[in-house]
């Protein structure tokens, strides 16, 4: 990954069952903030998903994109932009570190990069926005059905 921002935050909930939640891109409209599209173009073997088509709509991005996603297990999933209309990259990743106790701390890496020119700190801030957002998100969906 390139230059990226990361952030973490504690769930109270086991890393299978956030990772379940992660996976579960059906409901990312109804909590991930801004996601007004997520649909599953090409599912994997082990029944997650391989490719994923969104549309987002949140400040500064707003775009149509396709992601496609790597798991090893409940420790970590990784993705890579396909395609998308504004963006040029977007390479993310949760890392989820299970904390012994029945929760999980989770980590969310993410670097991007648009194809209008953004200042450096201003695309940093976007990330960050993004990485909090989906963070808090995660976090609330987790915990209000675990």
């Amino acid at each position: 990954m390139a230059e990226q921002t990361t952030s973490s935050i504690v769930v109270q909930a086991p890393p299978a069952a956030v990772m379940a939640v992660i996976a579960d891109f059906d409901a990312y409209p109804s909590w991930a903030k801004g996601v007004t599209v997520a649909d599953v173009r090409t599912p994997g073997a082990d029944g997650r998903a391989r490719e994923v088509f969104f549309a987002l709509d949140v400040a500064p991005i707003k775009d149509e994109y396709t992601l496609a996603y790597t798991w090893q297990g409940d420790q970590q999933v990784t993705w890579t932009l396909v395609e998308g209309t504004m963006l040029r990259a977007l390479d993310g990743a949760y890392l989820l570190r299970d904390l012994g106790d029945g929760s999980t701390e989770v980590t969310y890496r993410l670097a991007l990069d648009v194809r209008i020119p953004l200042i450096g700190m201003l695309k940093r801030k976007g990330e960050k926005i993004l990485i909090d957002t989906a963070l808090k998100g995660l976090k609330k969906r987790v915990e209000s059905i675990g």
